[in-house]
């Protein structure tokens, strides 16, 4: 604890001693408060935007929303290309939800067996259910095992093998030679606590670099001009003041959504801010429908219990006490991909083979394995396990159920981090522009994410990120200028909702979102119960307008915070369940029930020969655009076709569609 205090008050000195607080009274009115400006000697105060609300403008090269994984990632990595960076984060960096990661870190580094990163590209392009970029995913696993030795380089204090190489678990979906040599033991992990190793490490090396920290300032919207994003507006929440951070790059590192769905492994702050951020701006989410279940929540409390646990040799039973994976995934039995475990354990639930008073969950049983294993490599499970569901892992199972737990979709980017919308059949890079970590679709996941590809996913895009600016800008370049009244939208909304005086409180409204979510887009998805979600959801989304908030006053206003976030949730909400319900294939985690098979441009299950290909318009691999007007929360949708080819043909050829069994 001493050595995290010692470092807070190293972080605040750093922010705070660019310039002496200059303190400025607001204009003269009745919402008068008195604040401070803290930040780079370039912080200017305005009054351009509102005389009600005191503006401060800030001026740097690149500016970083969120400091999660990724987001530390990125702005480290940009301040050690010396540029001039600011991350503005809601939460102190080390509160983000990547402390929340369990199971690992995929790398084929094969300190456990011969392994091959082209072996781990063609377990992420079937685990996406060929959804995937193909370039991107060629990318990242091949950046795979030089990120994970940078992390130990880092200083992060891997779990080891009796020789001290780096020890590697078994985890879903993760084959050998192209799915046809068993097992493969690719996931890096520290004990169960991987992401919070990850992100206290990425925290550490941070501090080492002139990083200006905006922390607990919560980003409203992106400013853009022509197109062009010229960085963001921020509420700093300790005292109200309103930020405009002007920078040549933006990198949009805010997580998931997760929170829109009742029942989540994700923290209460996973509201999809940087989603609803680029909605507000015009441009595109990319394949918002595919939301992952993770197989093993604790019932009732939704609490993560790592896919690590099935990696050691946990097992799932029904309430006959059978081991059920074996009958839906002879190969890789437990192991199977997320989505294929998700499904299976609805279907035992289905039919009547649940466990306790209602029958409606399963079991995860861990305790025929050794008590000194469950201890050192499952220590956090076991507590978690003892907490939450009062149950001994040594002794008896953990009741579990699938629980929403990551975003697929996200923020549509190339390889290199960079922001795109698609026009006339070509893919346009945002300029000024960029996403990483969760919040972004690059599309590595496709339909359905593998385990410990999501860290990954963060080190190698915050990295890429950073490299691509570098590479394109030099750092100290002037700015162009920025119109008087950018971000003026964003504090009239602020004020609305600051003094909105409806009938519906925030909670009320989000209950009946989340309840809505959970209902009408579960694991299982059918075409009556997705249109009226559709229905309902725009129904929800009309409530909107009766809001009312509690607080009126500006410092650490919660309630004003959490109704900002509301709106953030439900832009998100609204794409997701409009995307489900048009995309009529089953695929990954995208489940019809009306329409079971995957819809590709060929029928992969028979012979090629002699079948016509289905037009773009026929067939649905291919990625959703949505689009949503905030003022009436109508959904627009259009499509871009998946990227097929790799980044080097010779290197590693791309990996041709394919009926997906385990």
């Amino acid at each position: 604890m001493a050595s995290v205090r010692a470092a807070s008050r190293l972080l605040s000195k750093r922010t705070l001693s660019k310039t002496k607080a200059v303190p400025i009274a607001a204009a003269q009115s009745n919402r008068n408060f008195h604040f401070n400006v803290y930040g780079k000697n370039n912080a200017k105060v305005s009054s351009d935007i509102s005389t009600q609300y005191p503006v401060v403008d800030h001026e740097f090269d690149a500016v970083v929303v969120g400091a999660g994984g990724a987001g530390l990632r990125a702005a480290f990595g940009l301040s050690e290309a010396g540029f001039n960076t600011a991350c503005v984060t809601k939460l102190f960096p080390t509160r983000s939800h990547t402390v929340a990661a369990q199971g690992g870190i995929n790398a084929a580094l094969g300190n456990m067996e011969g392994d091959d990163w082209r072996w781990h590209f063609y377990d992420t392009v079937k685990g996406s259910d060929w959804l995937g970029d193909q370039d991107a995913i060629h990318y990242m696993t091949e950046q795979a095992p030089a990120a994970v030795v940078e992390l130990e380089n880092f200083g992060m204090p891997f779990s080891r093998t009796e020789d001290g190489k780096i020890y590697q678990r078994a985890f879903g979906g993760q084959s050998l030679k192209y799915g046809k040599g068993g097992q493969a033991h690719r996931c890096c992990c520290v004990a169960d606590r991987t992401g919070h190793s990850l992100l206290h490490t990425l925290y550490g090396r941070s501090l080492r670099y002139d990083t200006s920290y905006f922390v607990e300032y919560f980003a409203l919207d992106l400013l853009m001009e022509d197109g062009e994003c010229k960085g963001v507006i921020a509420l700093c929440m300790e005292d109200g003041s309103i930020h405009r951070f002007r920078a040549k790059n933006t990198v949009i590192a805010t997580g998931g959504y997760g929170r829109t769905f009742f029942s989540c492994t994700s923290a209460h702050t996973s509201t999809g801010d940087g989603n609803a951020m680029v909605t507000r701006a015009g441009l595109p989410c990319q394949d918002l429908e595919f939301v992952q279940f993770h197989p093993t929540g604790i019932y009732g409390a939704g609490c993560l219990i790592t896919e690590g646990c099935r990696g050691e040799g946990g097992i799932l039973i029904n309430s006959e006490g059978e081991r059920f994976m074996e009958r839906y995934a002879p190969n890789a039995k437990d192991l199977a991909s997320r989505d294929v475990v998700s499904r299976s354990m609805t279907i035992e639930i289905r039919e009547g083979r649940g466990v306790g008073p209602e029958k409606d969950h399963v079991y995860l049983q861990l305790h025929h394995l050794p008590p000194q294993q469950l201890a050192s490599r499952l220590p956090g499970i076991s507590e978690t396990a003892m907490i939450f569901a009062g149950v001994d892992v040594t002794k008896e199972p953990i009741p579990v159920l699938p629980t929403v737990h990551y975003n697929m979709g996200g923020i549509p980017t190339n390889y290199k981090g960079q922001a795109i919308t698609h026009t006339n059949g070509k893919d346009k890079v945002v300029p000024g522009l960029y996403a990483c970590g969760e919040a972004a679709c690059a599309s590595v996941h496709g339909a359905n994410r593998l385990g410990a590809n999501s860290l990954l996913d963060l080190v190698v895009f915050g990295r890429a990120c950073a490299l691509t600016i570098a590479e394109q800008d030099k750092p100290g370049e002037k700015l162009s200028p920025l119109k008087p009244d950018a971000g003026e939208e964003s504090v009239a909304n602020l004020d609305k909702l600051r003094f909105a005086n409806g009938s519906m409180r925030t909670s009320e409204i989000r209950l009946n979102m989340q309840k809505t979510m959970q209902s009408h887009a579960a694991v299982f998805r059918t075409g009556s119960v997705l249109k009226e979600g559709c229905d309902k959801m725009d129904a929800v989304y009309q409530t909107l307008e009766h809001i009312k908030t509690f607080d009126r006053g500006i410092v650490w206003n919660t309630d004003l915070v959490e109704t900002l976030e509301l709106q953030n949730l439900m832009l998100n909400a609204v794409q997701t369940i409009h995307s489900a319900e048009q995309r009529k294939e089953s695929r990954g985690a995208h489940a019809r029930e009306d329409f079971k098979d995957r819809i590709d441009e060929y029928d992969y299950a028979k012979p090629l020969q002699g079948q016509e290909k289905k037009t773009f318009e026929q067939h649905w691999r291919k990625h959703t655009m949505s689009y949503v007007d905030p003022k009436t929360g109508k959904v627009t949708l259009e499509y871009r076709p998946v990227i097929d080819h790799s980044l080097d043909e010779q290197d590693c050829a791309h990996i041709p569609p394919a009926i997906r069994s385990y």
